[in-house]
């Protein structure tokens, strides 16, 4: 029988359980009205039965937590308090000391339950303790001690309301897909260079006045020329990619709301009162 703490057992017990309230933290007294401690966490079986609740004895025992069985609480909710029956400083002495990293198994329940069991004379008188010799780890059920495990429902009456809530999730689903790629297109460029050729032009013509030349002024030679460099332009054409544009490809957010209409049920306390107590209400 695995026992887990509460709230591996009750993630949300503040609210499930407790109405929002959290009894961990309630303070503990013995039934003589001492303050034995607090209440430290509580141990829930596998079908999410109370069992034990870890108690941290404080100063009373100084620094030492152990369990004590559901059958012996009785709560107090109003004062946050809790009384647990027969409970002894000497026993809590005996009782084997419990802490978070430990498993609470059949040796470690047998030892507690040890402690707590009730002496021979007043289980004859009680009749609800079967002897441990008809039972061992593999047959033992909390019914052989009923008067450890069995809560007292005058003590611990509580009433669950309950209300509807709406709930909403989204479910996010594809609705289409955009692609975007590109291809190549080819067309004929045409472009215009204008260029430059240089060519000679020999003119010849002959002298309006007729001078002559003076004696010695005039060498005649063979061989003599002139010489003049011709250039012409050509036009260079190449090829060469340039970006034309760029395109950005990104999601945009449109945000909407859904509205829906729903009717929704809660349930709210009636007190019937019949004569004069005293109520006190406590929220």
């Amino acid at each position: 029988m695995a026992l887990v703490k509460l709230a591996d057992a009750y993630p949300n017990y503040k609210q499930e359980i407790f109405g929002g309230d959290d009894i961990k933290g309630y303070e503990v007294y013995s039934a003589t009205d001492e303050k034995v401690g607090g209440i430290y966490d509580a141990l829930v079986d596998e079908t999410g039965r109370f069992r034990y609740l870890v108690i941290d004895t404080g100063v009373w025992v100084f620094g030492k937590k152990v369990l004590v069985p559901i059958g012996r609480v009785r709560m107090d909710y109003d004062r946050r308090r809790v009384y647990i029956t027969g409970l002894t400083k000497d026993q809590v002495e005996r009782l084997p000391e419990y802490n978070d990293n430990m498993t609470v198994d059949y040796d470690y329940e047998e030892r507690v339950r040890g402690i707590y069991r009730p002496t021979a004379t007043a289980t004859t008188a009680t009749t609800a303790q079967v002897p441990s010799s008809t039972y061992d780890r593999n047959t033992y059920n909390y019914e052989h001690d009923r008067s450890l495990y069995d809560t007292d429902e005058q003590n611990h009456q509580k009433i669950k309301l309950y209300e509807e809530r709406l709930l909403t999730s989204k479910q996010r689903q594809k609705t289409g897909e955009v692609t975007v790629g590109k291809h190549v297109e080819t067309e004929t460029a045409r472009v215009s260079v204008p260029i430059e050729k240089e060519r000679v032009i020999i003119e010849r013509t002959n002298p309006t006045d007729t001078r002559e030349v003076t004696p010695g002024e005039v060498d005649f030679r063979e061989g003599e020329v002139a010489r003049m460099e011709v250039y012409e332009e050509t036009a260079d054409i190449q090829k060469k990619a340039f970006v034309r544009e760029e395109v950005s490809i990104r999601k945009e957010i449109e945000r909407d709301t859904v509205d829906a209409t729903e009717t929704i049920r809660r349930e709210e306390l009636d007190i019937d009162v019949d004569g004069n107590p005293a109520i006190n209400k406590r929220k």
